[in-house]
């Protein structure tokens, strides 16, 4: 019935696992679990992923030779699976609560192609060194189902959904190793009109990039917007970023804006990483830098 499938890199997935084994069994259903380590690094965690095995039954391995990416990653779990239906849950996460599985399992039948259970952060968090990405996180990821639902293409997140197989596999995507794929999976699923359906089902984050890997991350999906999406047909009523660029450039104001970024750009680098962690300044830093770069 339900494949249920962990891309990881670097990641012990141990936790994860056994919260989700523990959960399936619980609900007496056919499913397995497909873990595909991309070449990781981390020797000890490739090591007690691959050991599950000889622990669940229902539990598989596999590594890539060489690193392939999330993307391609993801593709060959869902041509792995066995089943017609595809949840995929990030390595760096756990499920929200007890009836993470039973949720999702219960719109197996519905007429939702895909289904986003959304994603939660800790009420509080101290590390100074991954305050921006939990900032982030915690203000503009947390929201609520009735708030995704109301604009369902803005919010879509690979670590947490449930899909059909056809439906997934319908969508091709670039076999390059980018950050910030999400854009891609999400035009995609507009562009072919696939409904979306968001619930409150999330898994909790743990695994946050440290501040300034982050800040480079972000900038690395802000060179991915520009130089793949900005004149597809449809694009700023999916991404505020590429709305506001085009606006921009109809006004011929973009390389004004340039100019200003150039000239702020150290004071906007500072607000970011420094103590403040200024969104709002993020996302000047961000529309400013889409102006400049080629």
């Amino acid at each position: 019935m339900l494949s249920i499938l962990i891309p990881t890199y670097n990641d012990d997935v141990s936790d994860l696992t056994r919260a989700l084994i523990k959960q399936g069994n619980a609900l007496q259903l056919p499913f397995e679990i497909i873990c595909w380590d991309d070449c990781s690094s981390d020797n000890v965690a490739s090591q007690n992923n691959k050991a599950l095995c000889a622990e669940f039954d229902n539990y598989s391995y596999f590594r890539s030779d060489a690193n392939m990416g999330d993307t391609q990653t993801r593709t060959s779990l869902a041509l792995k699976a066995k089943y017609d239906w595809l949840l995929f849950v990030d390595s760096d996460v756990l499920p929200g609560s007890e009836t993470f599985l039973q949720k999702y399992v219960a719109l197996i039948a519905s007429q939702n192609p895909v289904i986003f259970g959304g994603c939660q952060y800790t009420d509080h968090h101290d590390n100074q060194t991954t305050m921006l990405r939990w900032t982030f996180g915690h203000s503009r990821e947390s929201q609520t189902a009735e708030s995704r639902n109301q604009k369902p293409y803005h919010y879509i997140f690979s670590s947490n959904f449930l899909t059909d197989k056809n439906t997934f596999l319908s969508i091709k995507f670039p076999e390059k190793n980018i950050y910030g794929m999400d854009s891609f999976f999400s035009y995609q699923l507009y562009q072919k009109a696939i409904p979306v359906l968001h619930i409150d089902n999330p898994i909790l984050h743990l695994g946050l990039d440290k501040n300034e890997i982050f800040f480079q991350k972000s900038l690395e999906a802000v060179k991915l917007r520009k130089n793949m999406f900005p004149e597809l047909p449809g694009i700023e009523n999916i991404n505020s970023l590429l709305k506001n660029y085009n606006r921009l450039r109809r006004l011929h104001l973009d390389s004004v804006v340039g100019l200003f970024f150039n000239l702020s750009e150290p004071v906007l680098r500072k607000m970011i990483l420094g103590k403040n962690r200024s969104l709002f300044c993020l996302d000047l830093y961000r529309l400013g830098y889409i102006c400049v770069i080629k």
